[in-house]
């Protein structure tokens, strides 16, 4: 079974970034815990990081067939992307959402997603558990339905 781990605009900054809301993991370690998680799961797992919008959605189009979900973190594209909406929905495929930072105790403007509307689901807050939570959720959601 395979997942699409997807990081949008600035995430490939972690372990630099602000430490008291994204944490001192980088992307790899994170990508080295979630395959880890994913062996353990009986599945595989393809990670993808752009700052670009349009390299994301390239992205979806070239390997949503072959996958059976989607982990997607938007970053900043969480708020204002749809295009990025667009190539999801199409992609037909489950999708979790996930922030490292809870969204929702921030600024005013990071608490409004246009990705979650069509997610399963959106996990954020618990840094970069929150992956590894995905990870689990989805897997364990894509085994129920088969």
């Amino acid at each position: 079974m395979k997942i699409l781990v997807i990081n949008g605009p600035n995430l490939n900054a972690l372990g630099k970034r602000d430490k008291s809301y994204y944490g001192t993991k980088t992307l790899a370690q994170i990508n080295t815990l979630l395959e880890k998680e994913a062996k353990n799961l009986a599945a595989n797992i393809i990670s993808f990081q752009s700052n670009s919008e349009s390299e994301i959605i390239d992205f979806i189009q070239k390997t949503a067939p072959s996958a059976a979900g989607i982990i997607i973190n938007p970053g900043a594209l969480t708020h204002y992307g749809l295009s990025l909406r667009d190539a999801l929905v199409d992609s037909a495929l489950p999708i979790v959402e996930v922030h490292l930072s809870n969204i929702y105790a921030r600024e005013d403007w990071r608490a409004k997603s246009v990705i979650a509307p069509i997610t399963r689901g959106q996990i954020s807050g618990f840094g970069w558990r929150s992956y590894l939570a995905a990870l689990q959720i989805l897997v364990g959601e894509l085994k129920k339905e088969k």
